[in-house]
């Protein structure tokens, strides 16, 4: 049995279209025998002040544990508790070869039923490496100062996934000089430009469909100029397909479901596999 107690700073514990598990909860982890990362237990909180029991009837036995935090709450205070007899020793955190991924509210999480299916923590499972999501709901808009910030982090990759914040004329402006300032603070590691996700209703929605179109168009002739000035280690990512092409896999047209976020993790493991397999 693994208990927990903790504090939510906002008593608005779910939205609209999210749950209260994706926008508050916790979500449990564990590696099986073979060192696979495999879902666990999820809690899902009615109240700030949260004390319960998160997991029971676990087969016996050590093994390593991972726990998301609440995707949207912020968490004030944290314990876990085990039974008496029981060990429970913490992994100190890995700081080096990080995933750094730097986006908008999809890659925030939204909209996840629990933090484990946000599609960076997704990808965290699948590569077992740690990853930094810098995903700022309606603020991913690739800021000079997030560049300074990204190029302080100790990165195997980084992933720029910033259109669904941005219209075409902000893309042209920001996505030379965003790129040439993090390629000057780390001259080798990878930076891979990811076109946004179509929205799931543009096929009826002409306005939507054209937000896709302009952005994108900016965004890849951006890619292409800074090609054309020899900067090196550029990867690019076309976002037609990221969420299928059924219209299924958003809450709202925008945010991915769970089914959206696997979707998009499938897609995005494909690109990154061949830059992080060294």
């Amino acid at each position: 049995t693994i208990r927990v107690r903790y504090s939510l700073l906002s008593a608005s514990l779910a939205m609209p279209h999210m749950p209260a598990t994706g926008v508050s909860g916790l979500d449990l982890y564990a590696q099986d025998e073979n060192g696979r990362w495999r879902w666990a237990a999820v809690l899902g909180p009615t109240q700030q002040q949260v004390d319960a029991t998160l997991a029971s009837g676990l087969r016996e036995g050590r093994r390593a544990y991972l726990v998301y935090l609440p995707l949207y709450n912020g968490v004030e205070d944290l314990a876990f508790g085990v039974p008496e007899g029981s060990t429970f020793q913490p992994i100190p955190p890995r700081t080096k070869d990080l995933i750094v991924y730097y986006g908008t509210s999809i890659a925030h999480g939204a909209c996840a039923s629990r933090p484990g299916m946000a599609f960076p923590a997704i990808l965290g499972r699948r590569f077992d490496r740690p990853v930094v999501n810098l995903g700022f709901s309606g603020n991913g808009k690739m800021d000079m100062e997030l560049a300074d910030l990204l190029g302080e982090l100790d990165a195997a990759v980084y992933c720029i996934d910033c259109l669904p914040n941005l219209v075409a004329g902000e893309v042209t402006e920001r996505t030379g000089p965003f790129v040439r300032r993090l390629r000057e603070l780390r001259p080798k590691t990878p930076i891979v430009l990811i076109e946004d996700r179509t929205y799931t209703n543009s096929w009826i929605h002409t306005e939507r469909r054209a937000r896709n179109d302009s952005s994108r168009q900016a965004f890849r002739a951006a890619y292409q100029q800074l090609l054309d000035q020899g900067v090196p280690h550029l990867y690019y990512v076309e976002g037609e397909h990221l969420l299928g092409d059924d219209d299924e896999a958003a809450t709202d047209g925008s945010h991915p479901s769970d089914l959206g976020m696997m979707r998009m993790a499938d897609a995005l493991e494909k690109v990154l596999r061949p830059l992080l397999s060294d």
